[in-house]
């Protein structure tokens, strides 16, 4: 009955091994530090200067913005009216 038993526990086994596997190897590489580098610590100058960085792309970012989203003249917009109803007229031909 010994010889059964270890005969039926075997799949078992071996299938809790092989779904289990993954778990394993992701636990392994947090202890590395990520892919095998030593863990590097930003120093609070690093973090400040990063910081700053964002900040400056966002500000540029929000002023091309702004540049793009001008109002429009008068003779612009009469202009782009025109534009718009002249292809519109070479459309229905």
């Amino acid at each position: 009955m010994g010889l059964m038993k270890a005969i039926t526990l075997l799949p078992v086994l071996a299938l809790t091994l092989a779904l289990s596997a993954p778990a394993l190897a992701q636990q392994g590489k947090g202890q590395r530090g990520g892919g095998g580098r030593p863990q590097q610590q930003m120093s609070q100058q690093e973090r400040q200067r990063m910081s700053d960085d964002m900040r400056e792309a966002y500000r540029d970012r929000d002023r091309s913005r702004q540049e793009r989203q001008r109002q429009m003249t008068p003779e612009e917009r009469d202009k782009l009216r025109r534009d718009v109803q002249d292809a519109n007229r070479d459309l229905r031909r």
